[in-house]
């Protein structure tokens, strides 16, 4: 999957993460297991690092339960 300059840049305003950290996340997302709790919060804790804004317990839980019961939207670029 190849995603345009552009969507890194709007990424980019909106989080000030920069195209390689995401792409270095990417990685990382593909190699480990998406459905596995603890993968899911060392990602969640990692983006929260880099953007500098915290991620309730709560908030955590409910982003594990939808990417677990696959109810994330497949279209990222509507997202941002």
């Amino acid at each position: 999957m190849s995603f345009s300059d552009k969507f890194f840049q709007k990424v980019e305003q909106k989080s000030g993460v920069g195209k390689q950290t995401i792409l270095d996340l990417a990685k990382k997302l593909q190699e480990g297991n998406l459905k596995n709790e603890t993968t899911l919060r060392e990602v969640i804790s990692e983006l929260s690092q880099m953007t500098g804004k915290e991620v309730s317990k709560e908030k955590q839980d409910k982003i594990i339960e939808a990417v677990i019961n696959d109810k994330v939207p497949k279209d990222i670029d509507k997202m941002i």
